[in-house]
């Protein structure tokens, strides 16, 4: 049975949609609600929202008719508080440094194994033994290379890039991949998989150490909490543990999780109260993908989420002293056959979802309409474009006029998916007004699809350029082969 049928939580419903051409938000006033009375230390169950809860239907009101805000919500008046001393926001958080989620490469056991702080504590102080050592042999450049691998519907892509000072993007690499291996980020044939990994990483001569795997699953849920008044690690992981188990939607032996302290804040009471980025996903969705990998003969230093890759990818985070943004950062993945929505503030990631839309949905689009099989409809998505009445290879000009109006249908159902998304994470407390849509993937690259998804949103969207955040390598200056579709790679071997 499909994910979403069991677990709605993750991936709400959307309400009925009236279609309309164009996307125009209405400014109606939102106030965000009280905040939450802080927990004890021995804090009783509280039932909470799971991940994504399913947003209540208006009546009678179009999604496409919702407010989109620009700005910061306005704060409902507050009584005289006494002043709360902030603690900085630590260096390696959500954007600065991803979750690298240690637990998912490990074999199937309980929980307690993954949160034990015992063990983890003499697995830390291991390593930086082993790292002293490394770095007094001369060999500490070598854990600074990571490549970034993306597993896609339709392609394998990489980036091996060198973390010294300025990330330096050294070599990319990219092949299509069997139809059926990967459907909608769930691997259903390993077997293939590592057949595929092993011709890939030997034909383009990739490191096979220090891999850094993407995931995109609407199994794996990304949530944000505050847990106040517990100081003790033990006692703080078994917190983190009770609060996690209250909202998975599934067992939770059957469960990996990981977790990173944000920032921590003090409050009236004098206690502190933290700030948690919990991620949780099923055991066996990852254990697939490790296993595909270890027969592929890869080591992999590290799982992180696709999202929070594209952020690092393609926005500059924000330094320390750095004043809060007002507007946030959306970043969307056009991938083959699904999109990675995620919304940041410019230094962790607040919110992200994966949408079922992809590059092929436009290549269905285009074979309906042109009675052919949607692989000969690829060449022709990629030759058309929406700015001019051009006419590809092949057709006439009412067959590339009608194929132009599919892509734009097509558009206008990704657009009202977008604005559902958006409008979800601004009900949220403390949600920032919407600046751009940043996009990327090959589809993003199709002649006005930014200028028609901006039409309909009515919020600027802008191709993004995977190349923000690195420098070319000497072998790639020459390149002009387009990167759109390696942003997820590039941000994976990004370590900041």
């Amino acid at each position: 049975m499909d994910w979403n049928e069991q677990h709605d939580e993750l991936t709400p419903a959307e309400p009925p949609v009236e279609e309309t051409s164009e996307l125009v938000p209405e400014p109606v006033p939102v106030s965000p609600p009280t905040p939450e009375p802080v927990a004890e230390v021995e804090p009783e169950p509280v039932p909470e929202p799971e991940f994504d809860p399913e947003p209540e239907p208006e009546e009678k009101t179009s999604l496409l008719k919702k407010e989109i805000s620009f700005r910061r919500k306005p704060k409902q008046p507050k009584q005289p508080k006494a002043r709360q001393e902030k603690a900085p926001r630590q260096r390696g958080s959500g954007l600065k440094k991803e979750i690298s989620l240690p637990s998912f490469g490990r074999k199937k056991g309980p929980l307690d194994e993954d949160l034990a702080p015992e063990p983890e504590k003499k697995a830390r102080a291991s390593r930086r033994q082993r790292a002293g050592k490394e770095r007094s042999s001369g060999s500490a450049k070598r854990s600074k290379r990571l490549v970034g691998l993306k597993i896609g519907g339709s392609q394998l892509a990489a980036a091996r890039i060198v973390n010294n000072g300025v990330p330096e993007l050294v070599q990319v690499a990219r092949e299509p991949l069997g139809t059926g291996i990967v459907v909608g980020g769930e691997l259903r044939e390993p077997e293939r998989l590592a057949e595929e990994l092993k011709a890939f990483f030997r034909k383009h001569k990739l490191p096979r150490q220090g891999v850094r795997l993407g995931i995109a699953n609407n199994r794996i849920g990304v949530r944000m909490f505050e847990i106040a008044g517990i100081d003790d690690p033990k006692q703080l992981e078994n917190a983190i543990r009770f609060r996690a188990q209250e909202a998975l939607p599934i067992p939770i032996e059957e469960a990996v999780l990981d977790y990173h302290v944000l920032g921590e804040r003090t409050d009236d009471d004098g206690q502190v109260v933290r700030k948690i980025l919990l991620v949780v996903a099923y055991r066996e969705l990852i254990d697939r993908y490790v296993a595909a990998c270890k027969k592929a003969g890869l080591r992999l230093s590290g799982i992180d989420l696709e999202a929070f890759a594209l952020l690092r990818a393609l926005g500059e985070p924000l330094g320390e002293d750095a004043p809060a943004s007002d507007a946030a950062l959306v970043v969307v993945a056009i991938g083959h056959d699904r999109s990675t929505f995620a919304v940041s503030d410019g230094r962790v990631c607040e919110f992200t979802r994966v949408l079922d839309w992809g590059g092929a949905t436009l290549d269905v689009a285009i074979a309906r309409e042109l009675n052919c099989a949607p692989s000969e409809a690829e060449p022709v998505k990629r030759e058309l474009t929406l700015a001019a009445a051009n006419v590809p290879d092949g057709l006439t000009q009412d067959q590339a006029d009608r194929a132009r109006e599919a892509v734009r249908r097509q558009l206008q159902t990704f657009a009202r998916e977008l604005v559902s998304s958006l409008q979800f994470y601004q009900n949220q407390p403390g949600s920032l007004g919407i600046g751009e849509i940043v996009i990327t993937g090959g589809t993003a690259h199709l002649g006005g699809v930014a200028d028609e998804l901006q039409r309909l949103i009515g919020v600027r969207v802008a191709v993004g350029d995977p190349l923000l955040r690195v420098k070319l390598g000497k072998k790639l200056r020459e390149a002009d082969e387009q990167l759109g579709s390696l942003a997820v790679a590039i941000g994976l071997g990004i370590e900041d």
